[in-house]
């Protein structure tokens, strides 16, 4: 299915999962997967169990057939019309905006300049490249206003030193992070081969437990 957008392709591609009287988690994928990423497919499933209707959606750049970004702008914008079309479907229902690494910054970006929803959850927010920890990507965080989720693994690249993090989610007005002991950017732990759709529905559970407490 299509989910209508502001710019030239005028659509992005979706997969809508609803649960009757749930809440909606829109899931945007990582920088270089899609919405179809065995990680989201697992997590999608297993919030299902837990009550809530889910919305994988691609970013324009997957759908046109390339595998690194386009301007953020893009991004935000299409964050815009998921949420849009998520309240036209469900309009009763709360919007806790979700996303891997890339997905989840850019529902940041896009509440940060005044999208309304209900809540953020961020699967592994890339907090800066790896190895480059004078380039955080943090500026916006404080003008987020609605509860936030960090979900990291404490050997993700992304987030070292761990304490950059920590003091990220601080200058947040309502966030709190939840540890994967040992887990990496994609939660996984050495040493415990697991398939990516079983990790993405390990964290499910967790998830389901912060967005019914804020809500």
């Amino acid at each position: 299915m299509k989910i209508p957008v502001a710019l030239p392709a005028g659509s992005v591609s979706a997969i809508w999962e609803p649960v009757d009287g749930g809440d909606v988690v829109p899931i945007a994928h990582g920088a270089g997967t899609g919405m179809e990423h065995p990680f989201l497919a697992g997590f999608a499933e297993a919030l299902r169990a837990e009550g809530f209707s889910t919305l994988r959606f691609n970013f324009p750049y997957v759908d046109g057939g390339r595998r690194m970004p386009g301007p953020a702008a893009q991004s935000i914008t299409t964050w815009r019309g998921v949420v849009a079309w998520a309240r036209e479907q469900a309009p009763d229902a709360r919007i806790f905006a979700s996303g891997r690494s890339y997905g989840g910054r850019m529902a940041s970006m896009a509440v940060a300049e005044g999208l309304e929803v209900d809540a953020l959850v961020y699967l592994g927010y890339p907090l800066h490249p790896p190895g480059k920890p004078e380039k955080p990507r943090v500026e916006h965080l404080p003008a987020v206003v609605p509860p936030q989720l960090f979900l990291s693994g404490t050997n993700d690249p992304f987030i070292q030193p761990v304490s950059q993090l920590e003091e990220a989610v601080a200058s947040c007005q309502d966030a709190r992070i939840e540890w994967i002991d040992g887990g990496g950017h994609s939660f996984e732990v050495k040493g415990r081969k697991r398939p990516a759709s079983e990790v993405g529905a390990s964290v499910a559970p967790i998830v389901a437990e912060f967005l019914t407490s804020v809500a």
